[in-house]
């Protein structure tokens, strides 16, 4: 029933088709995030009922909370609806349970985006699963950082692309390997190291352990 439609470029078509032909539609791929900001506090205050429509969590590297930052501070009221997070539905897609009794009790979560930011000693010694958001580009470094600080250069790991979609691929290798192993991978792709991912040649539907051997 909205006036209008602000989506990301990972939605599907039916879901944005999902809107009355009469909605404007606004893709927000070309969009700075300033700009998107501002979109929403002008759409909003004229009056109109706006979708802004996100893939997984608005507040899980979303960029949801700078948005409704915005709202909130022009005195735009909102609501927010939360989705399922990539971080525990793309994992699972593959077969992978970022947490599992006597595996895994502890998951930290980084985006790959700045790996020179990240405090790799910290990251090598946490125990549990590491999922990395936004890291295929950033793999090889985050990857051999993670190793040159103590990380087991066996340590399992998984790229899985396209999480959740038909398309979606998944590669499984030891972490000194993952980055060579995942380099024909496009994104957007999620990253988990950890012991769980050797649960994924038990856990995983079939189709996706042939993609994974591919």
């Amino acid at each position: 029933m909205c006036d209008v439609l602000v989506f990301d470029r990972l939605i599907s078509h039916e879901l944005v088709d999902a809107a009355p032909p009469g909605a404007i539609r606004i893709g927000r791929d070309q969009l700075e995030q300033v700009a998107i900001d501002s979109l929403l506090v002008r759409l909003g205050q004229r009056d109109l009922e706006v979708v802004r429509l996100k893939g997984g969590d608005p507040f899980v590297f979303g960029r949801g909370g700078e948005e409704a930052l915005a709202l909130a501070a022009a005195g735009v009221p909102f609501e927010v609806v939360p989705g399922v997070s990539s971080l525990s539905a793309v994992p699972a897609s593959a077969g992978i349970p970022i947490t599992h009794r006597g595996v895994s009790s502890q998951v930290t979560v980084i985006s790959g985006h700045d790996p020179g930011n990240l405090d790799f000693g910290a990251l090598a010694g946490a125990p549990g699963t590491l999922v990395i958001f936004m890291g295929l580009g950033s793999l090889e470094v985050v990857a051999e950082s993670l190793v040159a600080h103590g990380k087991a250069p066996d340590t399992p790991a998984a790229v899985i692309a396209s999480g959740t979609l038909c398309e979606q691929r998944v590669v499984v290798a030891p972490l000194e390997q993952i980055a060579v192993t995942a380099a024909l991978l496009d994104p957007p792709a999620l990253v988990v190291i950890g012991d769980v991912v050797a649960l994924a040649g038990t856990l995983a539907a079939d189709e996706l352990l042939r993609a994974a051997a591919a």
